[in-house]
């Protein structure tokens, strides 16, 4: 199995991932540098509906993979990262999460419904990477990482996108803060998303504070959780 491990430099993240005859998949343009004896694979002419699917999910059009014995560096964040271990189950990833997966690990797309999609705010077509199987996957966040267990129906109630990831069983919606409509106008908060067990989150309560310090020198606005520097 490939090692990924999350480095600490400077005040700046990044993962080495190292291969010993293996094989794996990584964002596009995530690479920084590599050494050892490693062929690197993408596609020319991905097909019309991965087209498609891709700009529609706002994610990239095809990872390249990574074969061989060495080791691979990706590039640095402000933000941070976090592997999962997959031994057989499926986490639904937000929207430029996915990083970095071994080779064995199936990547698929899920499409929320379209009402959820425009009162998210994420537009008629909201796609989300899927990944599932056997193996590590390294996923970009703003901050540090809580895994959160749900019961058959418990809730959490998020403003924004605090949640990183979450498995397939955990229903997704967007709700009023309040049962009265004109509540929302006077709670400071127009909708909320509400995440319903059973199943497991991946929560990012706070970001770290060399990322929180960006973000207010861009007037607050918010900032992908890749937002990277080779």
């Amino acid at each position: 199995m490939a090692i990924f491990e999350v480095k600490i430099l400077e005040g700046m993240q990044y993962v080495d991932i190292h291969l010993n005859n293996e094989t794996v998949r990584v964002e596009s343009g995530a690479l920084s540098y590599l050494t050892g004896d490693i062929a690197i694979h993408s596609q020319l002419i991905p097909s019309i509906s991965g087209l498609l699917t891709s700009l529609l999910a706002d994610e990239a059009i095809y990872r390249p993979t990574y074969t061989g014995t060495g080791i691979i560096t990706l590039e640095s964040s402000l933000g941070g990262f976090h592997v999962i271990e997959l031994q057989g189950e499926s986490w639904i990833l937000e929207r430029g999460a996915y990083w970095a997966s071994e080779g064995r690990v199936n990547l698929s797309f899920h499409r929320e419904n379209w009402l959820t999609a425009l009162w998210a705010g994420e537009g008629l077509v909201y796609l989300q990477t899927i990944v599932r199987g056997y193996g590590k996957v390294a996923v970009t966040t703003r901050g540090p990482i809580e895994e959160m267990n749900l019961a058959r129906g418990q809730k959490l109630v998020a403003e924004g996108s605090y949640v990183v990831a979450r498995t397939p069983e955990v229903k997704f919606s967007i709700q009023r803060p309040t049962k009265n409509f004109f509540g929302r106008f006077t709670s400071g908060e127009s909708f909320v998303r509400v995440y319903e067990g059973p199943g497991k989150l991946l929560l990012n309560p706070t970001p770290y504070w060399r990322y929180w310090m960006l973000n207010q020198r861009n007037g607050g606005a918010d900032l992908p959780s890749q937002t990277t520097y080779s």
